[in-house]
């Protein structure tokens, strides 16, 4: 698929494949009938990295890159990222706000020519409570990311054996890249 293509989507589904060692996960479109669509990315992510970096590519394959984001230092509670595209140049930022993180998960993400965009947990109730009690660990998150007051893009966490992610794109100006590296960020850095 194409950058213009995939800018145009609206809406994306994203599926956790089951590894023992690391995160897998893959992109979808979505068709007009609601069915999964397309691949459009592929990405593995190691656990327990020291120094974060996940490349995202067309396919399981893993031969043609399509974008991926590397942490700038090494095990950072509010590590900033950088997004690149396929050839490796910047398209935008996220960091983990490790202060509000601490009752409510909160991201900033930053595009150039875009003001910056603010994700949280939708519900405060529910993340204060699963920073206390472990055993709501499993229960699903959403994710809204706000820019002057609108939704940017939203990540809502689906039940399942396997995690599976509905997402929600009505800002047409947004890089659905960096959607897409914020949405395995979510996932895979959560717990961080």
């Amino acid at each position: 698929m194409d950058f213009h293509q995939l800018q145009s989507l609206p809406r994306m589904i994203m599926r956790q494949r089951i590894r023992p060692v690391v995160n897998q996960y893959e992109f979808r479109a979505v068709n007009p009938d609601g069915s999964e669509g397309q691949l459009l990315a592929f990405a593995q992510q190691k656990r327990l990295a020291f120094r974060e970096q996940v490349t995202l590519y067309t396919d399981d394959s893993k031969q043609s890159p399509v974008l991926g984001f590397k942490a700038r230092n090494v095990i950072d509670l509010g590590a900033t990222y950088d997004v690149f595209d396929a050839s490796g140049a910047p398209i935008g930022l996220f960091r983990k706000d490790f202060k509000q993180s601490l009752l409510r998960s909160t991201w900033h993400l930053e595009q150039p020519g875009l003001a910056q965009t603010t994700g949280q947990e939708r519900n405060v109730a529910l993340a204060v409570l699963r920073r206390f009690v472990d055993a709501l660990s499993f229960v699903p998150y959403h994710f809204d990311f706000v820019r002057d007051g609108s939704v940017v893009f939203s990540v809502d966490k689906r039940w399942g054996i396997r995690d599976r992610y509905t997402i929600e794109i009505p800002d047409p100006h947004v890089d659905r890249r960096l959607v897409i590296a914020m949405s395995v960020a979510i996932d895979a850095l959560q717990g961080r």
